[in-house]
């Protein structure tokens, strides 16, 4: 039995011999990171040696697709700058510096020391391992900010060795907690800017972004504090009374807008008011009149009237940015000369900046009127003009809305940038609910809408001659059906330095409040006059009220006459 296992035993010898001493090592490492894989030798026992590093397992001499080489003195040829012996070469330093690994770095390596004499040589094997991770953070910046859009851009970061696959954007108002921020996940990872739309004005909100690539989501990035510009009042203000003082003055008080529909700080009251003319059934000029906006419930008493005079008054509130829309009460008339003050309190029941009234068989009744000021048109008919661009849908997904567009003939100038109206789809453009401005080089964009509906969207292009026409127009619907919102006030402003026209509206929404009145009216008319026919010999009085006690009329005719 000994003397047969002794020829396996110098067996085991001579082979380990040849192939010499081989130690290894497992060494794990994430995509992107420096990773040094070790191997020395003493050059004051053996001197300086010659040293190569190899992909795969040390062979019988050299190495195998090797990488890097060292003389003893210096690096004499290597595969790639990524590969370095950073050590002293010249004391036996000579391990293996990769430089930002990749996973296609992962496997075998092998370290060969060529010491001179037969089966000397050092050999060193280390496996190595390099995993992807999620993304480094972002560092968002802002890039504009309005009344109710704000523009984000970044830069792209480190993948974590997957490529990103989308970005998720967080938004809250500044006080409130992360718990309650409104999130979009956009599934465009060469993204490097987004708008966000349908924002309040003069709100502070708190932005933060991720971006996400297969292994997981980066940590947050920085968070931007953001606050939107004032914008003009998006309500009228409320509870409009009028009440006639004296002949010559009537009294004007009324409340704030809602806080929500301000729009910014409250500066001033816009108070203007006209005599209607009942012989020429007309109204005469506006007189205006600004009141600081100081107080929960304002006030202010108009003077110099002519007595027993009917008068319309409208009152719009003022931030920094424009006019808001105007509350409106029926028309109220100064007392006669020598009458005292019992006269009726007239309370607005509109939040429409409407007022009007005509002259029909002896009463007054009220009709729609809409108060405009004049404005001059945006585009020009120079042919100089740049043409508009074509726009196109390039995806909508939940609320987030990508589009894309193709500039048109600059005209006699360079296009200086775009900008993109947006309203509610049933809303003239008139109402256009928010503009985003674009840079002269960028044909495409992605828009996040914060409360989904259905919208339409028109672009224009700009030179240092002025604007183009409006290009083709698109209507999207973003958002789940059931939880859409369309957050849109009409605003009709008064030039507060120049007489305001009147025109008569026609609007859709009088007439189908009208005409199913006149059908109510009618059938308890018709009612009325039978139990008439039934009552005989009686005398009495009919009353005849209207909504609100705007008319009253009595007549003391019998039953029988009428």
């Amino acid at each position: 039995m000994t003397f047969q296992g002794r020829p396996h035993l110098c067996f085991k010898l001579l082979f380990g011999l040849l192939v010499g001493c081989v130690s290894a090592e497992h060494i794990i490492a994430t995509v992107g990171e420096d990773v040094t894989l070790i191997c020395n030798y003493d050059a004051k026992k053996h001197g300086k040696l010659s040293a190569c590093w190899g992909r795969g397992a040390v062979p019988n001499s050299g190495c195998a697709n090797e990488v890097i080489r060292s003389d003893g003195t210096a690096v004499i040829s290597r595969l790639s700058e990524r590969y370095n012996l950073r050590g002293d070469v010249g004391v036996g330093e000579v391990s293996l510096t990769i430089r930002q690994v990749e996973e296609a770095d992962s496997g075998m390596y092998g370290c060969r020391v060529e010491i001179p004499g037969w089966f000397n040589d050092h050999k060193h094997q280390l496996t190595l391992t390099v995993v992807a991770v999620r993304p480094n953070a972002l560092k968002v910046e802002t890039r504009e900010v309005k009344e109710k859009t704000v523009t984000v851009c970044w830069t792209a970061v480190f993948d974590g060795g997957k490529p990103i696959t989308a970005y998720r954007i967080d938004l809250k108002n500044k006080q409130a907690s992360w718990d309650t921020a409104v999130s979009t996940t956009v599934s465009n990872p060469q993204l490097t800017q987004l708008t966000l739309a349908d924002l309040r004005p003069a709100k502070h909100y708190n932005l933060r972004m991720f971006a996400i690539n297969i292994v997981g989501m980066s940590e947050a990035s920085n968070v931007l504090t953001v606050t939107t510009k004032e914008a003009a009042p998006e309500s009228p203000p409320l509870d409009m009374q009028l009440k006639g003082l004296t002949a010559r003055s009537i009294q004007v008080t009324w409340k704030p807008p809602r806080l929500d529909h301000r729009n910014g700080v409250l500066r001033s009251y816009s108070v203007s008011y006209r005599e209607y003319d009942a012989t020429g059934r007309h109204f005469k000029r506006w007189q205006h009149l600004s009141v600081p906006a100081t107080r929960e419930l304002e006030s202010v008493v108009l003077t110099n009237l002519r007595p027993s005079a009917a008068y319309g008054v409208i009152v719009q509130a003022k931030t920094n940015a424009g006019v808001g829309p105007a509350s409106t009460a029926p028309l109220c008339s100064t007392l006669d000369e020598f009458q005292t003050s019992t006269a009726s309190i007239f309370k607005s029941s509109s939040s429409a900046a409407t007022i009007g009234m005509q002259e029909t068989s002896g009463h007054i009744t009220s009709t729609t009127e809409t108060v405009t000021a004049a404005t001059g048109g945006r585009e020009s008919t120079s042919s100089e003009l740049p043409d508009p661009p074509v726009i196109h849908l390039t995806e909508v997904k939940d609320n987030t809305i990508s589009i894309s567009w193709i500039p048109g003939f600059e005209g006699d100038s360079a296009i200086t940038g775009y900008y993109l109206e947006c309203k509610a789809v049933n809303a003239s453009w008139d109402n256009t609910k928010m503009v985003i401005d674009f840079s002269p080089n960028q044909t495409e964009a992605t828009i996040i809408e914060i409360y989904p509906s259905t919208y339409s969207l028109r672009m224009f292009t700009k030179n240092s001659l002025g604007t183009s026409k409006g290009s083709n127009i698109l209507t999207i619907t973003t958002g789940e059906a059931g939880h859409q919102r369309v957050d849109l006030v009409t605003t009709v402003s008064t030039d507060t330095h120049a007489a305001a026209s009147v025109k008569e509206s026609k609007s859709g929404h009088l007439a189908a409040i009208v005409v199913p009145l006149v059908l109510v009216v009618t059938a308890v008319a018709i009612v009325a006059m039978w139990q008439l026919q039934r009552i005989k010999l009686k005398k009495g009085t009919v009353s005849m009220w209207l909504t609100n006690e705007a008319l009253r009329h009595r007549g003391a005719e019998s039953l029988q006459e009428l």
